[in-house]
């Protein structure tokens, strides 16, 4: 079935979380329609939303093409690439080494990346105290993550076979809230300044821009920052 046939998806969201955006990201790669339906933080733990994802956060995913309803973000990237992805334009065939080595990335973004990413955020921005040896240990832990992704591309420009893939477009997101500006172009990211990714991770750094200008992982940071500027 050709994308111009397919009934649009569903894509739950919200304008700072940054899982759905990763989902959206796939979507836009992929030129499948989607809509975009933002809720706050309060609604994700309420009916209707709640019987969409039980576990009353972002990103869910409902396909009215397949009846599928998914939530959890890289299992819903996972969907998207093994259900539409027919010509492997950012996939790789089914038991190729590429095709377990991007699942391996997908699953460190999973497991190291964004909870730490996450934590971080949190004692930096949003805990009520100042306990700096949490603010420590989860800046450590973004450097640590830093580190293993810069070393993976030091020689190469994307993570899995010399190409562009879902593997590299699931880290974005988090870099994207943690180190780049939300609203203000002349605002810094939380860690732009603690962790200056030019000199210490150059590599790193290299590959976020080349991600960042695809136009469309651009659009979907268009479409967010206006989400942005609603609230």
């Amino acid at each position: 079935m050709s994308s111009n046939q397919l009934k649009p998806l569903t894509l739950w969201s919200h304008m700072i979380g940054p899982n759905p955006w990763k989902v959206a990201m796939v979507l836009e790669e992929l030129c499948i329609p989607y809509k975009t339906e933002l809720i706050d933080f309060p609604e994700m733990k309420q009916p209707p939303y709640e019987k969409i994802n039980i576990n009353g956060r972002v990103p869910a995913l409902e396909d009215p093409n397949t009846g599928i309803v998914l939530w959890e973000s890289g299992a819903i990237l996972e969907y998207l690439v093994e259900t539409y992805d027919k010509t492997r334009a950012m996939s790789f065939l089914y038991g190729t080494a590429e095709y377990f080595y991007a699942k391996q990335w997908l699953h460190f973004q999973m497991s190291g990346q964004g909870p730490y990413f996450g934590q971080a955020m949190y004692f930096h921005r949003f805990h009520p105290e100042q306990i700096q040896s949490a603010k420590d240990r989860y800046l450590n832990e973004v450097r640590r993550v830093c580190g293993v992704l810069n070393r993976a591309l030091d020689g190469r420009e994307y993570l899995v076979g010399g190409r562009y893939s879902y593997a590299d477009v699931a880290f974005l997101p988090w870099f994207n809230v943690v180190f780049f500006p939300w609203h203000n172009v002349n605002v810094p990211g939380v860690f732009a300044d603690q962790i200056p990714l030019e000199k210490e991770f150059p590599h790193l750094a290299a590959w976020l821009n080349r991600l960042r200008q695809r136009p469309p992982v651009a659009k979907t940071l268009k479409d967010r920052f206006n989400a942005l500027e609603k609230q």
